[in-house]
């Protein structure tokens, strides 16, 4: 199976320049290619990877800068392009913006690139144009397809596409769960399981609000606002890699321990979209809503769906998407659904039976069921179908 393996670069500060301006010309390829790509569409036109790589090949006798960028990278560019605009279509399609897109820029040709492990920490890769750099050896390379080149926080990394040589793992037979995602608690279970983390200390929320504050007084274009976005940056990146840590182990543990998953199907793009509204019509509890899309934006719902579907590749199991409704407002005893059953964030006390308990627990065994019902391997052994319908629907 296909893999990423990801190390951290040692540029020399020659080599640093020069990538920032492979990555700069590659922005510029990408917003120059869909500009002419959203022209050309309001014409009534079109235009494909071939002709457009032709025009830059032309371009490059006029700009020097351009011809000094690996002509593999670039094509590279024009060719994830034309790919996300046959998936998306040309107008959704996003620019790269200097200040919001890391530079980025990959070789897709392995003939070209060389690797040498030089010790049991530190192996080496020649890229054309950069010569030989040295990286971090956190573990052997293998075969690679590809290697793209990314700025991370302030730091380099190169990320190896890897066949790992391991086929499809057969189906592991272990039990299914459900899992409920939530704000409070990042993950629970139907079997009782939750696990939470924080991801940013006290001290560091104090100090990336100083941070902010500073950049805001200081001039556009100065050394010190450079190295105030480099500070923030740096923080950010740290916070994110312990998000992403918490997010792999718990999807390795899921998926390991269970043969099937069951997660909800949510939308969480258009959750966590802004409600400003407009002038005419202003939007209602704008900054709750804010704050509601922070914090599910801060426990990572999208990535641990992510990391699940890849972890269960390796492990033998199966995730399931089940459709959201009412999940977190049905009983998982007696299959009731009522809004007044939700006591608080964290209670469910069932206004038809006795049944009490936590509430996103009861919410996780709801998705196992309809899970479970989905993949045809029956019900939660409640003695009740996991499609009934709320009581005013069955009424009607």
């Amino acid at each position: 199976m296909l893999t990423g393996r990801r190390y951290l670069l040692a540029f020399t500060p020659e080599q640093e320049a020069f990538a920032e301006l492979i990555g700069d010309a590659c922005r510029m390829v990408w917003n120059t290619a869909l500009e002419q790509r959203r022209t050309y569409r309001q014409r009534g036109a079109w235009i494909n990877y071939v002709e457009q790589a032709r025009q830059t090949a032309e371009a490059k006798k006029d700009f020097p800068w351009l011809a000094a960028a690996p002509s593999h990278t670039l094509q590279q560019t024009l060719r994830d392009l034309d790919k996300a605009c046959k998936t998306h279509g040309t107008f959704k399609v996003r620019w790269r913006s200097r200040r919001k897109s890391p530079p980025t820029f990959r070789f897709p040709d392995p003939k070209h690139i060389a690797v040498e492990g030089l010790s049991k920490r530190w192996g080496r890769v020649k890229l054309p144009k950069l010569g030989w750099v040295r990286f971090r050896w956190s573990r052997t390379v293998g075969e690679f397809r590809n290697a793209t080149v990314l700025k991370d926080g302030g730091r380099w990394y190169i990320s190896f596409c890897v066949e790992d040589g391991l086929a499809e793992v057969s189906p592991n037979g272990k039990p299914a769960v459900g899992v409920d995602r939530g704000v409070a608690v990042a993950v629970a279970t139907s079997g009782g399981w939750m696990r939470d983390r924080a991801f940013v200390t006290t001290g560091e929320t104090a100090r990336l609000k100083r941070l902010q504050r500073k950049l805001a007084r200081q001039k556009r274009g100065s050394n010190g606002r450079a190295a105030t976005k480099a500070k923030i940056g740096k923080l950010n990146a740290r916070i994110r890699n312990r998000r992403t840590d918490f997010l792999s182990w718990t999807a390795n543990t899921l998926t390991r321990d269970h043969g099937l998953v069951a997660v909800e199907d949510l939308k969480i793009r258009n959750m966590t979209a802004g409600a400003k509204g407009t002038v005419e019509a202003p939007g209602k509890n704008v900054r709750q809503k804010a704050g509601l899309s922070r914090a599910i934006l801060n426990k990572g719902w999208g990535g641990l769906l992510a990391a699940l579907e890849h972890k269960a590749r390796y492990n033998g199991s199966r995730i399931v998407r089940v459709p959201a409704a009412y999940t977190s407002q049905r009983c998982s005893a007696c299959g009731t659904v009522d809004a007044k059953s939700r006591e608080s964030q964290a209670v469910f006390a069932c206004t038809s039976c006795a049944y009490t308990g936590n509430a996103d627990v009861n919410a996780a065994k709801n998705i196992l069921a309809a899970g479970l019902a989905v993949t045809g391997r029956g019900d939660l052994a409640v003695g009740r179908s996991v499609k009934r319908q709320p009581p005013e629907a069955e009424a009607a």
